[in-house]
């Protein structure tokens, strides 16, 4: 304990001397190993600029260091200087041209730059000296799944996880990858191939697991986990996964005792805590479910799903007040998410905050104008409100971006019947029919007096008869 106090201690006052050198051009000496951990320092913190003063003073002391040549072009890429750092980068290689890193960082510009082929010619020179070869193969794998070029991704994922089975960024791409190609189920005999290697490797179980779940195989995904448990008794991943496969059952009881076996192997986390949440939710038990999200918020105030969670359980309550402060609170820190922006357009509805609403519906449906519900609920508050033109509008305009959505038309039919326009109603009527004929009894939800209700009936059954 006092060793780390003594060595925090000195590392404090290498940052302060530097910090002085720079203000005050007071006179320090640093040696190499100073220099590296004052970049460093700084890179990890994300005080790019800071760091390339360092680096810029330690050049200027050691101007043949390729490692501090590297550490500039690592810096710049960071400032998005990606020409800069390249051309660094081609001065390191002429000094030292079997350094691995030099190659992997280059790769790393490249695709930034969007230049992939560029990007995985120079992670293939880094094949050649690397020692540790699993994250060149991952990143080739990212340059080709880039470009659309599937076969050649997986390619380089299988040979990650054959060099590292953990490797978890490269097994979830390539569950991606084969799941774009279709190919996931037959996987699965790849991941098999592990198993009849050595049976005993839970992590091989662990990602059958995976495979089988994607698949909705969700019997095999809880075998393999279990197999996974059985090897290692405190596989937390695997329970968590197992958990999220019961979650999918509505087998709710063994979720929860799989993601309370989670937190007992590795402590308290936001994310399993929001899954304890929703798994309450779907139980109904709304206020445990609220516990166990402000349980994750908590933890981490910046994670917007367990603000999120607890919105959505209080609203289950009704408490309309209260969701619209949680939604709020997961809107602010994510301000993409057309959910949320849904969310807070239904409850500033249920509280009667109409202008609120339509503005809530309208930021959603500009994020994701795809999503049928969003014009239904926006339009329908201009319904409500007997301002029919403005509601039609909606609903021509949703129909410009889902042209096949029977829904719609239906809506927009009901919508032309209450303004008094029937023959534009009875047009829309028709495509609405020829689309989804069953769906037509969304209608007379609008229309509860009698009179109307037969004699859209009568319309409807001409058409069924004209077209049996």
């Amino acid at each position: 304990m006092a060793g780390n106090f003594k060595k925090k201690k000195e590392e404090n006052e290498l940052i302060n001397k530097f910090e002085e050198h720079i203000k005050n051009k007071a006179s320090h000496f640093f040696d190499l190993e100073n220099f590296d951990f004052i970049i460093h320092y700084f890179l990890e913190r994300g005080r790019y600029n800071k760091a390339l003063s360092a680096v810029n003073l330690a050049i200027e002391q050691y101007p043949f260091s390729t490692e501090l040549i590297i550490s500039k072009a690592h810096i710049l890429s960071n400032l998005q200087d990606y020409d800069q750092a390249l051309d660094l980068l081609e001065q390191a290689e002429s000094f030292q041209p079997n350094d691995a890193e030099i190659y992997f960082l280059k790769g790393s510009i490249f695709s930034l730059k969007g230049n992939y082929m560029d990007a995985i010619e120079a992670y293939e020179k880094n094949l050649v000296f690397a020692e540790d070869k699993d994250e060149t193969y991952y990143s080739i794998g990212l340059a080709y799944q880039s470009m659309d070029m599937y076969d050649e991704a997986i390619d380089a994922y299988k040979n990650t996880i054959e060099i590292n089975i953990y490797h978890d960024g490269a097994l979830y791409e390539l569950a991606y990858c084969l799941d774009i190609k279709g190919e996931l189920e037959s996987s699965i005999s790849y991941y098999k191939q592990f198993i009849d290697a050595d049976p005993y490797s839970q992590a091989a179980w662990y990602n059958l697991g995976i495979v089988y779940n994607k698949l909705g195989k969700y019997e095999e995904a809880i075998q393999a986990y279990e197999y996974a448990v059985v090897i290692e008794e405190n596989f937390s991943s695997a329970y968590f996964n197992m958990g999220n496969t019961y979650l999918t059952m509505e087998a709710f009881t063994k979720a929860l005792d799989a993601y309370k076996k989670t937190l007992d192997i590795e402590g308290a986390s936001p994310e399993v805590y929001c899954q304890l949440g929703l798994t309450y939710e779907k139980m109904e038990q709304y206020e445990l479910g609220l516990k166990y999200f402000q349980k994750a918020a908590k933890l981490d105030t910046l994670y917007h799903e367990a603000w999120f969670g607890a919105a959505e359980c209080l609203k289950k309550q009704e408490k309309w007040h209260q969701s619209i402060h949680f939604y709020n609170k997961a809107l602010k820190l994510d301000k993409e998410n057309y959910n949320y922006w849904k969310a807070v357009g239904d409850a500033e509805y249920q509280v009667g905050n109409v202008i609120s609403s339509t503005d809530a519906y309208q930021e959603a449906n500009k994020l994701n104008p795809e999503d049928i519900e969003i014009w239904l609920n926006w339009s329908f508050i201009y319904y409500e409100q007997g301002e029919y033109e403005k509601a039609i509008d909606l609903m021509i305009n949703a129909l410009e971006e889902n042209p096949d959505d029977a829904e719609c038309f239906y809506r927009l039919t009901a919508y032309l019947i209450s303004a008094g326009k029937y023959q534009e109603a009875f047009n829309y009527l028709e495509n609405a029919l020829i689309l989804d004929f069953e769906k037509h009894e969304v209608l007379f939800e609008f229309f509860p007096k009698l009179e109307t209700q037969k004699a859209l009936y009568k319309i409807i059954d001409q058409y069924r008869k004209d077209n049996s």
